[in-house]
């Protein structure tokens, strides 16, 4: 009678460690999803705000994280960043932030509608956007300051209009622009239409267009480098999902899509 207790106790603690062993393989443990980016089994729609500029990089990753994880659907709404944060603070539904700068980024955090600390996946740099061949020959910020050259700008409230005029006021220049965009995109699209002779946009945006436009670098853009910090979100409905698409954006395969784009490692 001992002996047939002794062995069905033995034979219950095989099957307990085997069913461990089992659900840990399933899953990958608490630390996988983290490493991976994976969503942990996490189905159904994650909702991702992201800088303009970010536009074709994100599409990109979106579609690599959805292949990592089935069951979930990246849905991307692009913007100047500024504008987003307030969407934020207003109580718009997201699960994600990846903003174009850090000030940014603060006006969630100091919301409140941040889960967790924000993490610089990439930095920025930018350019002046010119016509293809640059017909006008601007080669320099000081050209953009000369009156018969019709210039676009982001605002200043933005993070690429913040970044400007970081670098203007480091060139000692002043640029009196036709038109202030209220992003990167917006900005860009005037000098695709011909409406104006240059813009000053990201190496990013300038490099994603170029069938159409030139970017001309210049040297007072080492003095207005934008980080780019990404955070999940306290109130996001696809939390798992949120964290996941946090990690994998700082992941081998994702870094190489942004440096690829002209984005700069953190």
């Amino acid at each position: 009678m001992k002996a047939r207790l002794l062995t069905a106790l033995a034979l219950t603690a095989v099957l307990v460690t085997s069913g461990c062993g089992s659900g840990s393989d399933d899953d990958g443990g608490s630390g996988t999803p983290a490493a991976s980016g994976s969503a942990g089994g996490s189905k159904g729609k994650l909702t991702v705000l992201a800088a303009a500029s970010l536009t074709e990089s994100f599409d990109k990753i979106g579609t690599l994280f959805e292949q990592a994880n089935p069951g979930v659907e990246v849905t991307f709404s692009y913007g100047g960043s500024s504008g987003l944060a307030t969407q934020i603070t207003s109580g718009a539904p997201a699960d994600v932030f990846a903003a174009a700068s850090p000030a940014t980024m603060k006006t969630a955090t100091d919301a409140g509608d941040a889960s967790g600390t924000p993490a610089t996946f990439v930095k920025n740099q930018l350019v002046i956007a010119v016509p293809k061949g640059n017909p006008k020959g601007i080669t320099s910020l000081a050209a953009m300051a000369k009156p018969e050259f019709k210039v676009a700008l982001c605002a200043e409230q933005v993070p690429c209009g913040a970044a400007a005029q970081k670098a203007l006021t480091a060139a000692s220049i002043k640029v009196t622009p036709v038109t202030q965009e209220q992003d990167v995109k917006a900005a860009l699209s005037k000098v695709k239409l011909g409406e104006v002779d240059a813009a000053l946009v990201y190496r990013t945006d300038a490099k994603a267009a170029a069938a159409d436009v030139d970017g001309v670098e210049f040297p007072e853009s080492a003095q207005a480098i934008n980080d780019y910090p990404i955070v999940a979100l306290k109130n996001a409905v696809n939390p798992s999902g949120a964290s996941a698409f946090v990690t994998f954006v700082q992941t081998p395969q994702a870094q190489q899509v942004l440096t690829e784009a002209g984005f700069q490692q953190p």
